[in-house]
C-alpha cells in the first residue's frame, strides 16, 4: 500500500463534460447511496465545460449525503498541451484529461480510484478502494481483445489490455515512475494517432503494471448480452477470467459500467433493456435530475435481429480481425 494510504478517506476522480453531467450525477449518487459505510469520500471533477446549472444539481446530492463539495479540476486539453492533432478513437478528447490525473490533486495524496460516469456503485466502494495492488501502479479490469490490437500498441501478443473506466491508482508509483511523461511520449511517437485513444494510450505504458481486480469491480456491457462461451467466441482473447469470475460481475456486481455495445442501449436512452438498467432508473430518480427526458437513440439494430448462430461470427470477424487491421492501417496513414 502507498505510505499515504488512509483506509478511512477514499478518493474518486470522474471526468466530464456538460452533456454528461446528468450521467456523472446519477453515478455519484449511487456512489454515495451505497457507500455510507465510508467515512470520507473526496470528490474531484475533471470539468470539460460543465454548466454551473449542473454544478448546483451536484452541490444538491453532495449536501443531501452529508457529502463534501466537489473539486473541480479544468480538464487538460490535449491537443493545445502537446501542440497537435490527437484523434478520437472512441469517446470524446476530453477523456484524455485523466492522463493527467495527479497535475492537479493534492501532492500528499497516494491513492485515487478514477470511475468514468456510465457507472453505478451497487455495493460499498470500500471493496475496491481496499485492494491491494501487489506492487503494481494501478488495478484494472483485464480486458477481452485479441492479439491483434496489440501489435497496435506496441505490445506483445499475451500482454494485458484493461479496460480504463475503473482504474485504482497508487499515485505515488505514478509519479515515480513518471507514468505521465510515459504517456505523452507514446502519443508523440504515434503522431496523435492512437487505437483506443486515452485507453491505448494507457494500456502502452501500463499494460505490465496492472493489477487484474476481480470483474465484479467493473462488470462491463458485454458480460450482459453474451454468455460466457459466445464471449469468448466474439473476442477471442488470449487470457481472460473464469467463466464462475464473471458470473459472480453479473449477478452480484460491485460496480456496474453501462459501456457502448452494438446489441444493446444504454440505460439513459429510450429502449434500454440491460439486467440493471432499473438500478440505474432508481438512481436518476433519486437525483436533481429526475424529470430529465430519457435520450433518444436511432442506432442500428441489425445485428440484433440476426440469429445469433449468424450474427456471431459476423461480430467476430470485424471485432478480432477488421477493427484492428482499420486502426493499423490508420496509424500507419
Amino acid at each position: 500500500m502507498s505510505k499515504n494510504y488512509d483506509p478511512e478517506v477514499v478518493n474518486i476522480v470522474y471526468a466530464s463534460d456538460d452533456r454528461f453531467a446528468e450521467i456523472l450525477g446519477v453515478s455519484v449518487v449511487s456512489l454515495f447511496d451505497s457507500s455510507k459505510d465510508v467515512k470520507t469520500i473526496n470528490l474531484f471533477i475533471l470539468d470539460s465545460g460543465i454548466s454551473a446549472e449542473n454544478k448546483d444539481r451536484l452541490a444538491e446530492v453532495c449536501n443531501k449525503y452529508q457529502r463534501s463539495l466537489p473539486v473541480y479540476i479544468k480538464a487538460v486539453d490535449i491537443c493545445s498541451h502537446l501542440s497537435m492533432d490527437v484523434s478520437v478513437d472512441r469517446g470524446s478528447l476530453s477523456q484524455y484529461a485523466r492522463l493527467f490525473i495527479s497535475k492537479d490533486l493534492p501532492a500528499d495524496m497516494g491513492r485515487v480510484l478514477y470511475m468514468d460516469c456510465d457507472i453505478i456503485v451497487n455495493d460499498s466502494i470500500k471493496k475496491l478502494w481496499d485492494t491491494d495492488l501487489e506492487g503494481r501502479t494501478i488495478g484494472a479490469l483485464m480486458d477481452a481483445f485479441s492479439k491483434y490490437y496489440r501489435v497496435n500498441i506496441d505490445l506483445e501478443p499475451n500482454d494485458i489490455m484493461f479496460n480504463s473506466g475503473v482504474m485504482l491508482i497508487d499515485l505515488d508509483k505514478w509519479k515515480q515512475n513518471n507514468i505521465e511523461d510515459k504517456l505523452i511520449a507514446f502519443i508523440k511517437k504515434h503522431n496523435g494517432k492512437i487505437q483506443q485513444g486515452d485507453q491505448g494510450v494507457l494500456n502502452a505504458v501500463l499494460s505490465r503494471d496492472t493489477y487484474c481486480f476481480e470483474p465484479k469491480f467493473n462488470a462491463v456491457t458485454i458480460y450482459f448480452d453474451f454468455t460466457y462461451k459466445e464471449m469468448m467466441f466474439y473476442r477471442k482473447p488470449p487470457e481472460f477470467y473464469t467463466e464462475q469470475q464473471v458470473k459472480e460481475a453479473v449477478e452480484n456486481p460491485c460496480i456496474v459500467h453501462f459501456t457502448t455495445s452494438f446489441l444493446s442501449k444504454r440505460p439513459w436512452m429510450e429502449g434500454c433493456k440491460h439486467k440493471y438498467v432499473g438500478l440505474w432508473m432508481k438512481y436518476k430518480n433519486q437525483s436533481p435530475w429526475r424529470d430529465m427526458p430519457l435520450w433518444q437513440n436511432k442506432k442500428s439494430e441489425i445485428f440484433g435481429k440476426m440469429p445469433r448462430f449468424i450474427m456471431l461470427p459476423i461480430a467476430s470477424v470485424c471485432q478480432v480481425y477488421l477493427r484492428p487491421f482499420k486502426n493499423y492501417i490508420k496509424r500507419e496513414k
